[in-house]
């Protein structure tokens, strides 16, 4: 029974987890489309003008931000991409890495009184009532106690497979943070080397002499490789502090686990 209702909280859980990072990142996706419109429709009408006053004016030589994304080429698309994912990402962490949702700790003081007095019903109904890691842990400990014939040695191995289950799910949407962190600026680097590669054809076709052409295959290679930079630099930073925070945080439940061991044991012991 025990493990049914288990089983159907995991999949509520995962399926929040899912739909929460899938809401922040279409978010995400929607701001950016928005943002990148918004830019382009107020430089379309400028261009116009810029023609006309373009004989009697000094060129302007600065570049908005539309015109460095289009300069970057094809592997602005991907960095695009990674960037959105790896704010999505880091968004939805500062949300679900806390101590509340993962110790539950308010309902701590009621588990330990439900096990003082071995009420073992009680502790697991708590634990049902109130999914999150630690209370799934202890449950899938509960579920192997048995008073009249207690084995500490199996209620362990329960607590560490459940442990081994329950902690590595919100850990690998921090991982992913490491997975953009690299890739970004791998593609970057896969851009530059396309702007170069055609930075070379240019000189090939028509010599080292048209300077423009040149110009702009090799601002395509540093747009991509800083792009890649700018988005892999935070997010690996981001990555390391998440980690560490959960780090904390899963620390205290090994020792919140213990210390309510202990005291079924105790309990136990003076019965």
């Amino acid at each position: 029974m025990y493990s049914l209702l288990h089983k159907n909280v995991m999949k509520i859980s995962k399926f929040r987890l899912l739909s929460s990072f899938a809401a922040i990142t279409l978010f995400a996706v929607v701001t950016q489309w928005t943002m990148t419109q918004t830019l382009s429709a107020q430089t379309e009408p400028a261009a116009a003008a810029e023609e006309v006053e373009a004989e009697a004016e000094p060129v302007d030589d600065e570049k908005s931000l539309i015109d460095m994304y289009k300069a970057g080429g094809w592997a602005m698309y991907p960095l695009s991409f990674l960037s959105v994912l790896g704010l999505g990402l880091i968004v939805y962490n500062f949300i679900a890495v806390k101590p509340g949702p993962i110790l539950q700790s308010e309902v701590l003081p009621q588990l330990e009184d439900a096990l003082k007095t071995l009420d073992i019903s009680k502790a697991k109904s708590i634990c049902n009532e109130n999914p999150a890691p630690t209370t799934n842990i202890i449950g899938a400990g509960l579920a192997r106690v048995d008073l009249d014939h207690y084995n500490a040695e199996q209620i362990k191995e329960a607590v560490e497979e459940a442990s081994a289950e329950e902690l590595a799910d919100p850990f690998v949407l921090i991982n992913y943070l490491s997975v953009i962190g690299s890739l970004s600026p791998m593609v970057g680097l896969l851009g530059t080397v396309s702007g170069m590669v055609k930075a070379f054809n240019v000189i090939e076709a028509e010599g080292a002499g048209s300077a423009q052409a040149l110009a702009g295959n090799i601002s395509e290679a540093l747009i991509t490789t800083a792009t890649g930079m700018i988005i892999g630099i935070p997010a690996m930073f981001f990555f390391f502090f998440f980690k560490n925070k959960y780090g904390k945080i899963t620390s205290r439940v090994g020792r919140i686990v213990g210390d309510l061991q202990f005291t079924i044991n105790t309990a136990l012991t003076k019965r």
